[in-house]
């Protein structure tokens, strides 16, 4: 591993320094942990890759620290027996799985934060990159400046574009609430505890309160300072200096300012929303909080002000010095490393204001690189679809990741059974919660015709933040039928990593597994199914562009023995060629349409693009060769009767 002079870290330090007083980007040197000729010359000028279309795209996210290990060198502080550990991954390791990327499908890589973070907090280490210290140094667990951009730069030789995660809300966990005004970070107790377990005490003992200096419970006033014998007035902060954890006061400077963060301690309210409901409301049943305005309003402004639990603390966004410096650190991003679009975390926790300032500004610093069409999709973690279509639009985000669909679809109904009309009823939600008019200077097709966020949704069936579709249901045959639907369905789809080789883990930090352990088994029957179904949607472009048609969706549970159960179908089109698909969710029922609508004319021969394999051991398919598939004459009316197996699906063009 590299280390540096006092003299390249003075260069490094004198470049911030510029940067501040500037205020202008190009001042700023290399984001490594150092600065060298060999990093600038490698940090070459912007080479934007052409985007055609976003919705042609299939993202594949995952964790720099968990996907593969290129290089030994930068493993320390490693151990791979504690999953809240750094494991070893690293950009060399992306590099030298490319082959093994192509061969999936993916054409998009969104990779976990690359700035620099506190290096542990509370025995975890910071392998996911979340907890911000410094907004323009790069991790060195994953490599340096150059290794980063020769990351990009090898990507982008294969037309793959790369997305970076990035966080706006918070940084880490970088000062304490000095509450009880003694200096240092204590978790102390004031009061009683009762009688003890065992006890004969019968003496009067008060309750006893709990209170972390790091992570102290939202108070709407701003975190007080006090002690048993009352309140004192706003809390101090402490920033820490403990430099062999990396928790030492953030960069650039300019974010170590007090003022700058809401310091009103950590959201509480989740899981308790219908408690705060009734305290906000003093009523004992004030009905469902989401449908009471106040309640709403209580529990959102906890989420936008609030400290994420964790102790990561809440950048007050609203000021506008706050939103430039934003501003000025991601820009920054896109030049230095070439990034083509970013994922944006804890979209829900800042206010719209914020978004409808820093979108379009960063929109126009990616134009003026010659990177015309950005793309920014936001993480709302919240299954109301209506507060996920509200950063969408109004020159906020271009998207947001589907969390809606991921509850209501790809679990309701793919692994709970639900009937297939909720696919529907979410689709026609879609024409009310989310614009059909563009943000300016947003994503384009390739005919240059600006696309809504309605059209650009990230679908996905499980990420780092739930568990695994596999941990929900271990089923093979399920999670096939799941990816199905990703992969047909309209919008852009994002793998989870690990996705193809059937990885199970359960919740935060189960679900990140180390992907090395597949062996990148490229014969799993997972990412042969993928494979199969991306092979699909760059050969057909309705699978990729194509509107959205539903044809027929079941009103019964997918497992009630109706006729229909589990069925659905709809079309897509584009540019005068049309594709049906068709699916059945049912587990154990083979189902059947009759007289399923299409826009097919009588007579049309149809025929089917996913061919069936041995079912031993799932549901497997494959591109079906030229007259392989099987065939379908459409009826009077342009209907058919189409009859499908329990979870399996069919993709049929008109010969």
């Amino acid at each position: 591993m590299r280390t540096c002079s006092s003299k390249k870290t003075f260069v490094g330090k004198l470049g911030l320094v510029c940067w501040l007083l500037s205020g202008l980007v190009a001042s700023l040197p290399p984001a490594t942990g150092c600065v060298d000729a060999e990093d600038m010359e490698t940090a070459k000028a912007i080479e934007p890759v052409l985007v055609e279309d976003w919705r042609d795209e299939i993202i594949y996210q995952l964790f720099v620290d968990r996907f593969a290990d290129g290089d030994p060198n930068n493993n320390f502080n490693v151990d791979r027996t504690s999953m809240g550990s750094y494991h070893g991954g690293d950009w060399q390791g992306i590099i030298d799985k490319l082959d093994y990327l192509e061969a999936l499908g993916v054409t998009t890589l969104w990779i976990s934060p690359v700035v620099k973070n506190i290096e542990s907090d509370a025995g975890f280490g910071s392998y996911h990159g979340y907890w911000t210290q410094s907004f323009l140094e790069v991790n060195p667990h994953f490599g340096d400046l150059a290794k980063l951009r020769e990351l990009v730069d090898a990507c982008h030789r294969r037309n793959i574009k790369v997305i970076l995660d990035i966080v706006t809300n918070h940084i880490g966990q970088l000062f304490f609430y000095d509450i009880n005004g003694n200096g240092q970070p204590d978790d102390f107790f004031i009061g009683g505890g009762g009688q003890a377990y065992g006890s004969g005490n019968t003496d009067f003992s008060t309750n006893m309160t709990r209170t972390s200096e790091w992570d102290p419970d939202y108070d709407s006033r701003g975190i007080q300072a006090f002690t048993s014998l009352g309140e004192s007035g706003p809390s101090p902060i402490e920033w820490v200096w403990a430099p062999e954890l990396n928790r030492v006061p953030p960069e650039p400077p300019e974010f170590a300012n007090p003022q700058w963060y809401n310091r009103r301690g950590r959201v509480t309210v989740w899981r308790h929303e219908q408690e705060a409901c009734q305290y906000v409301t003093g009523l004992a049943d004030p009905g469902y909080w989401w449908d009471v305005p106040e309640c709403r309003d209580y529990i959102r402004e906890q989420e936008i002000k609030g400290d994420f639990p964790g102790g990561l603390k809440d950048l007050d966004t609203t000021r506008q010095d706050v939103r430039d410096a934003l501003v000025r650190v991601f820009s920054y991003w896109i030049e230095a490393a070439d990034f083509d679009g970013f994922r944006i975390d804890t979209l829900k926790h800042v206010e719209h204001e914020f978004w409808q300032d820093f979108c379009p500004r960063i929109r126009q610093a990616a134009k003026a690189l010659g990177k015309h069409n950005f793309f920014m999709f936001g993480e709302a973690f919240d299954g109301h679809d209506d507060l996920l279509g509200q950063y969408t639009g109004n020159e906020q985000v271009d998207s947001v990741f589907y969390f809606s669909q991921k509850y209501q679809v790809y679990e309701g109904v793919f692994i709970h059974g639900g009937p297939t009309s909720q696919i529907e009823d979410l689709f026609e939600d879609r024409q009310i919660n989310y614009p059909d008019t563009p943000n300016t200077d947003g994503p384009t097709d390739s005919r240059s015709v600006p696309l809504s966020p309605r059209s650009l949704l990230v679908n996905f069936i499980d990420n780092h933040d739930v568990g695994r579709f596999r941990y929900l249901a271990n089923d093979l045959r399920a999670h096939h039928n799941a990816l199905f639907y990703l992969l047909t369905q309209d919008g852009i789809p994002c793998i989870y990593y690990g996705t193809e080789q059937g990885f199970n883990g359960g919740n935060d930090p189960a679900n990140r597994e180390d992907l090395w352990s597949s062996g990148y088994d490229q014969s799993y029957p997972t990412f042969r199914f993928i494979s199969a179904l991306t092979a699909l949607r760059r050969r057909l472009a309705p699978l990729r562009r194509g509107d959205f048609v539903v044809r027929w969706a079941s009103a019964m549970p997918s497992d009630s023995g109706a006729p229909d159960a589990g069925i659905f179908a709809f079309e897509r089109t584009y540019e005068g060629e049309t594709v049906l698909v068709v699916l059945n969710a049912s587990s154990n029922d083979t189902s059947t349409a009759t007289g399923l609508a299409t826009a097919f004319s009588q007579g049309t021969v149809l025929h089917n693009q996913l061919c069936n394999e041995d079912e031993s051991t799932g549901w497997a398919a494959h591109e079906c060769d030229p007259g392989e598939g099987e065939t379908f004459t459409v009826g009077a009316g342009g209907e058919l009767e189409i009859t499908v197996p329990p979870r399996t699906g069919l993709i049929l063009t008109a010969q």
